[in-house]
């Protein structure tokens, strides 16, 4: 063994480049957090709202307010963490110890003490503790999913005559990870690379270098909050001068200004927001999707590209038995199969006999699950004399058993020319096979031949070579399909999202899977090696025309979404893998496997699918569009609902008529539209069309000026119409209790109308009583209970100023509210007005 690092080396190298750990960033404080919170417009009209009615309103409402200001406030500052978590995930992923060898003997010592340098030991059921090269090798297999994302490990082998990239995934390359696991063999590598200098390592700086964008969401309500600040203050404004010009009584202009500002602060806003994200985000985890950002939700349902990495994604990760081809047959293998036919045992008896028994290989797995389901292989325990690995010049392995008789059983299992060659098989015979193989590599499989062998000394042999083998067949194995992917990816179709997959793999195996799961591969696959040598217009070219990516490294992952991002597109992207993460972090919506999935990966994304079914991704798109098609008719709610109060409470002041609004009055209205926003819109069942429309445009704001003028145009007609039913009442000589009554039952009305109104795309008075629509009527009804209420009952009526009407009376104020609002259903059937809404 080599004598490695003395302890004098290794301290003078640990001085130099510093412990082998993932580079520690400084944390910003809780001030610096909360003043970059602070900042946000929306939380800003929370606070100021909540500070407002402690101050000069009502003092429940305001207690309300400023609870969910923190809870927002809170919600936000988790967020804030996530960078920090994901690289504290990937900090975990080194191993806690490591082999080495100092002053020529091997010590055991922490992996944080590992140079540049140092001997490393590696064994089977070990993770690496740094990158390096190898230098012995004895069979030395290596999962290295963890970077390339892909479930088959690599088999390495010793030296380097520096012709070689160190490029992860890949047979028979010399150079070992950080954070990879060896699954067989053992061997001894010079460290190159520890800490944040190797590849996890760079992963890590990379996660630190992404800005994760603001949500769409976010800007458009941000939008809207400076266009209702920015309204308020000019009319509030004006209201003072008015006063103070006009009525020479400054006080009075500005309590009427301070007034005015809260019927017209739309406080429901952040307070909508928040529950219909907080409910999103409930939903969507009954059906095993967290939403660790809650606003990440909405964003999805305006996904234009889906990028899917294969391994685990689209496939299970794990590694079957597909094919068993003894060259005159084949048997597809069913995940059902429990008896192998008697032409095939030969192949599987050779296929077991060559595999050790207590292996973590994904393919030696793979045989011992089809023996096991087969039955009969559950009695044989004989011991295993002689295990032969593999080498570069001979990438076969053989095992030699010695059976109850003491007799020696000997199998074979490699790489089909390896195995061609153990058994000296003709030319014309070994092309046949390679025909097969060739034909089995096309479908996606990865394919072993196998072999049984004999001896006739009494002791083993040293060379794989000096036993007889005989041909048995072939074995194809594959990582699995999903079986919920195809119906998926149809969907995904249907609602206008492109599906693009993202892989390590080869290209015939990437075009395989991506064939099965409906991608559709008529371009092909375009490799790694392409966009390494594209530049920016190529790049571009290659990203909107192909589908199928495959041998792609990490770095080029995120390249792919950076480059579709360019392109105007909203990218989600799916993974699982520390390989995935900058892609992850960087996309729009990132989406990571939750059982598979890496810690990294679940840190870095902002949706995990807890059950990993690619299935719940099409769930959570429609509850995406459905969160955003509800949140812009509320937002068209509440600016029309805000024009009557704010109309009402003004208007008649100005006009020398009788104030028509107290504040209790604007309680009880209140009390309506809070449950209005955050219940009943909230409980909106989707609209019929919402997963065969194409997403939403990208300046297709959460509500614009036609949403805001659609919202205020209704609002001015019910204002037009509760104050000319007020005035009417007044010239009849009626008591200024009964108008006031009559506007209040208007206003109701034309609330609850308003209501329901906006609440679909679609004209409801042809859709009144549709499944999913009882919670308006509840919320109607006990509306209709209350201001009933405060209007027959004696002390609450003099509370309020109101007076009992007539019926006749009362159904005509009712009816004046209720026609002022519907006239807008019958304008749904305009394709425009539509468009608005939806």
């Amino acid at each position: 063994m080599h004598a490695g690092l003395t302890s004098v080396e290794a301290k003078r190298q640990l001085e130099k480049y510093g412990p082998n750990t993932m580079l520690e960033y400084a944390s910003r404080s809780v001030f610096t957090i909360a003043r970059e919170i602070l900042s946000e417009p929306m939380l800003l009209l929370l606070v100021v709202a909540a500070t407002l009615y402690l101050l000069i309103g009502d003092f429940a409402e305001g207690l309300l307010l400023a609870g969910f200001a923190i809870l927002t406030i809170g919600l936000v500052f988790y967020q804030y963490q996530r960078s920090e978590n994901a690289l504290a995930a990937l900090r975990k992923l080194g191993a806690p110890s490591a082999r080495v060898v100092r002053d020529g003997k091997e010590c055991t010592i922490s992996a944080r003490e590992v140079v540049p340098g140092d001997l490393m030991v590696l064994d089977e059921g070990e993770r690496v503790p740094a990158d390096g090269t190898l230098v012995s090798n004895a069979g030395l297999v290596v999962d290295e999913s963890l970077l390339t994302g892909e479930s088959v490990p690599v088999r390495k082998r010793a030296g380097d005559d520096g012709q070689l990239a160190a490029v992860p995934g890949g047979d028979d390359q010399p150079f070992v990870y950080s954070g990879t696991l060896v699954v067989k063999g053992h061997g001894v590598a010079t460290v190159s690379d520890t800490g944040p200098r190797t590849r996890a390592g760079r992963i890590g700086v990379s996660l630190a270098s992404i800005v994760v964008e603001r949500t769409r969401l976010q800007t458009s309500v941000n939008r809207i909050v400076r266009l209702f600040g920015g309204l308020a203050a000019i009319v509030c404004s004006a209201l003072v001068i008015f006063y103070g010009v006009y009525r020479e009584d400054w006080l009075q202009g500005v309590l009427s200004g301070i007034a005015l500002a809260m019927g017209m602060l739309p406080e429901e806003f952040p307070v909508v927001l928040t529950i219909f994200l907080a409910i999103g985000a409930w939903r969507l985890a009954r059906i095993k999707v967290l939403a660790r950002r809650p606003a990440v939700i909405e964003t999805l349902g305006a996904a234009t590209v889906l990028c899917v990495d294969k391994t685990g994604t689209l496939t299970e990760n794990r590694m079957r038995v597909r094919l068993l081809d003894t060259l005159t047959d084949q048997l597809e293998v069913e995940t059902d199969l429990r008896e192998i036919p008697q032409a095939f045992r030969p192949i599987l008896d050779a296929a077991w006999l060559a595999t050790r028994h207590a292996s973590i290989d994904p393919m030696d797995q793979a045989v011992i699950g089809l023996a096991s389901r087969a039955g009969e292989y559950q009695t044989i325990n004989w011991p295993m004399v002689r295990e032969y690995g593999l080498k570069p010049e001979l990438l076969a392995m053989s095992i030699a058993w010695k059976d109850d008789a003491g007799h020696f059983a000997v199998a074979c299992k490699g790489a089909p020319e390896a195995i061609i060659d153990l058994c000296h098989l003709t030319d014309e015979k070994a092309a046949s096979i390679m025909k097969h193989v060739q034909a089995m590599a096309e479908k996606g499989l990865r394919v072993l031949g196998v072999g049984i062998g004999t001896t006739m000394r009494s002791e083993l042999p040293e060379s794989q070579h000096d036993f007889d083998f005989t041909f048995t067949g072939l074995v194809g194995f594959e990582d699995p399909l999903r079986t919920t992917v195809p119906a998926a990816v149809r969907e995904a179709f249907r609602a206008g999202i492109s599906v693009k997959m993202i892989t390590g793999d080869y290209p015939a195996t990437a075009l395989s899977i991506a064939s099965a799961a409906g991608i559709d591969t008529n371009d092909g696959a375009v490799t790694g090696d392409e966009l390494e040598r594209a530049d920016d217009p190529e790049m571009q070219r290659l990203v909107s025309r192909a589908n199928v990516f495959a041998r792609i490294m990490p770095e080029q992952k995120l390249r792919i979404v950076e480059a579709l991002k360019r392109q105007g597109e909203i990218v989600a992207m799916t993974g699982d893998g520390v390989n995935d993460a900058p892609a992850l972090k960087a996309a729009h919506i990132g989406i990571a496997m939750g059982r598979r999935g890496t810690d990294v990966a679940r840190e870095a994304a902002g949706i995990v699918l807890l059950d990993e079914d690619f299935g719940s991704i099409v769930s959570a798109v429609k509850m995406g569009r459905r969160i955003f098609d509800n949140l812009r008719k509320v937002m068209i709610y509440i600016s029309a609902i805000h024009v009557p109060i704010a109309g009402l409470a003004l208007v008649p002041l100005i006009a020398g008529m009788p104030p028509l609004f107290f504040p209790a009055h604007v309680v009880v209205i209140e009390m309506i539209i809070d449950p209005m926003c955050s219940i009943v819109f909230e409980r909106t069942p989707a609209e019929r069309d919402i997963m065969i429309r194409p997403p939403r445009s990208v300046e297709d704001v959460l509500a614009g000026i036609p949403q805001i003028i659609f919202g205020l145009v209704q609002g001015s007609v019910l204002l037009i119409v509760c104050l000319a039913l007020y005035q009417g009442v007044l010239l009849q000589d009626a008591s200024v209790e009964a108008a006031r009554t009559a506007a209040f039952i208007a206003i109701t009305a034309g609330n609850l109308s308003l209501a329901l109104v906006n609440s679909s795309r679609e004209a409801v008075l042809m859709h009144m009583v549709i499944r999913g629509r009882m919670t308006f009527w509840i919320a109607a009804t006990i509306a209709v209970s209350v201001v009933s209420i405060c209007i027959v009952q004696p002390n609450l009526a003099e509370l309020f100023g109101f007076t009992r009407l007539e019926i006749g009376q009362a159904a005509l104020a009712a009816g004046a509210g209720v026609s002022g609002v519907l006239l807008f259903d019958l304008l749904k059937l305009l394709p425009a007005v539509r468009r608005i809404m939806g």
